[in-house]
Order: C-alpha cells, then structure tokens, then sequence
C-alpha cells in the first residue's frame, strides 16, 4: 500500500528530530547535549499547548502547572519509595492526566478570557498548595542524594539517561500531536476551534472533546517536568510552577504557527536561540523578557500565522510539505 504524504510527512519530521539529536551523543558534547535537552524540553511544552490552544482555541495561560506537577510526582515517588525514574515518570503523566479531567471538567465550561484567567488562578492556587505541603517539602521543596543517581550509573550517566528520555518523549509529542490533528477527533477540535455553537448543532460534543483535548495535553508536559528534576536532582515551587515558562509557551506557539504540528517545533527552535543570544549579550540580558512580549505583540498584530503560517500562505508549494 503506497504510503500518503501525510505519514511521510510525520516520518520525516521524526528522522529530522532524531539525526540532530544524534549530533551530542556521536561528538560526545555535553555543552550541545545541555543545549538540545532545553530545546526539546521547550518543543514539548510548546506542542502540549498547541494541543489545547491551537486545536480548540482555548488559551492556557498556566498550562505549566502540569509541569510542576509532572515533576513533583515523579520526585517524590523515586525519594520516598525509590520507584525507577521510568516508571515514576510514567505516573506521573498519569497522575497529571488525571488531574487535568477532573479539573476540565468544569474549568471547560469557560471560554475566551474566563478561561485563561482561571487557568492562571489555577497555576497559582497548586504553586501555594506545594509551597505549603510538607510531604513535598514545603516552601524548600526536595533534593536527591547522589547515591539516587547510582541506579542510572552515576550521575554523569544519569544525565545521558535524561538527555536519551528528553529525547524519546519529544518524539512521541510531536507524533501525538499529529495523530490528533489528523484524526476524527482533531477535527472535532478544530471544528469547535472555529464556532463551537455550531460545532454542537452538528453533534460534536464540545465539553467532551474539550476535556479530552486538556487531559492529553497534559500529559507530555508532565514528563519533560519529571525528566527536568530528575536531571537537576532538586526541586522548588518557584522553578517548577513559574508563569514566566507558560508565557513563553505561547510565544513559541504563536511564533512557530499555533493549529500546526511543525509550528511549534520551528517557534520552539526560533525562540530558544532567540532567547540564548539574548541572555548572554551584556546589552540585552535585561531586556529578553521585554523583547518576548514585544515579539508576542507582533505576530498578534502582523503574522497571526506565525513562521509555519506565513510560509504556507506565501509559497503554495509548502502547503503539501508543512502539516
């Protein structure tokens, strides 16, 4: 059976993924392994958002919750029950998933700027709920003992283990994303994305494909978190619930080209070296986050699209070759 260009599409789009992520390992790297680990972690992060806001429509502002979350979970179970970071990864995503049904179920009901601003409330009210729950440490939160990292070969190999599992779930992201997309369901999304009201009329059930939407988009953020502790063997309310982190989410969404699968990969990649020439250039350090914004401003403003967008929009021919 002659395979369409939409699985191709997929095909390459993983191959691509996989060859520059080979780059570190072959030239051993740990400075580009560091680099790439970010930029895929951002990748995650940007096409979990994407699932829910490019698909629905629906804007999350604290979608890093699940992250926090993802990596609390994970923490605790490998320093108080010394779970293998596998499996405690793995529920991680779950517990976040969960988490993320049970609270969609109500939150969905919102739209526009309700929404948003409930999910901001929401990061919020779990940052403060940690920040004073002693069993995850509190307001110091938690820490590994090097002796954790003996069961992964040490600590050096332990951050090779992470690197390889950054790596394994970034691809299943993007693979997840594109399935959605390409399926009844993620028609369903986009259907509801575009007039909800009549989306309905024509049988769709918006609160049910809604949830579903958040209770998938959750999950993959909750493994970058577990896989980001891990590597960093502590973990903070501050680091792990910052709203700064969901901000840049959607500016990576917006940038790349939101409702697309490559968008937020190529604005991920974009801001990512955006953000690190920024950061270290003495005359701009202070002033990335303000250049965020103002990035944010113009592509609302001029390139609703975004790169992927603009492109497809400019050069018919990428119509066929960018999902």
């Amino acid at each position: 059976m002659k395979r369409t260009w939409p699985q191709s599409f997929l095909w390459l789009t993983l191959l691509i993924i996989v060859a520059i992520a080979l780059i570190p390992i072959l030239i051993d790297s740990a400075s580009l392994r560091e680099d790439l680990f970010l930029t895929l972690m951002l990748v995650i992060l940007a096409s979990s958002i994407n699932i829910i806001m490019g698909y629905t429509g629906y804007v999350s502002f604290g979608h890093i919750v699940f992250f926090g979350l993802g990596g609390y979970f994970a923490f605790f179970l490998m320093l108080n029950y010394q779970v293998h970071f596998v499996l405690a990864a793995l529920a991680s995503g779950v517990g976040a998933s969960v988490f993320a049904f049970l609270l969609g179920i109500p939150v969905l009901r919102l739209r526009g700027a309700y929404f948003a601003l409930a999910t901001i409330g929401i990061n919020e009210a779990v940052r403060s709920f940690v920040t004073n729950f002693e069993p995850f440490g509190g307001a110091v939160g938690m820490f590994f003992n090097y002796a954790v990292y003996d069961a992964y070969g040490g600590a050096r190999n332990a951050l090779w283990f992470a690197y390889y599992a950054i790596v394994a779930v970034a691809l299943v992201t993007v693979a997840a994303s594109f399935l959605i997309k390409k399926s009844k369901f993620g028609l369903g999304l986009m259907a509801i994305r575009e007039d909800q009201d009549t989306a309905q009329v024509l049988g769709i059930d918006p609160t049910r494909y809604k949830v579903l939407a958040y209770t998938c988009s959750a999950f993959f953020p909750a493994l970058a978190g577990a896989i980001f502790f891990f590597k960093n063997g502590i973990i903070e309310p501050g680091p792990a619930f910052a709203l700064l982190r969901s901000i840049e989410g959607l500016v990576m969404v917006m940038l790349g080209g939101y409702g697309t699968v490559t968008g937020p990969i190529v604005g991920a990649v974009v801001y990512e070296r955006l953000r690190a020439f920024l950061i270290t250039n003495p005359n701009f350090s202070s002033l990335h986050l303000f250049i965020a914004g103002l990035l944010l401003l113009v592509i609302v403003l001029f390139v609703t699209a975004g790169v992927v967008g603009w492109l497809r929009q400019r050069v018919p021919l990428l119509r066929r070759y960018l999902e």
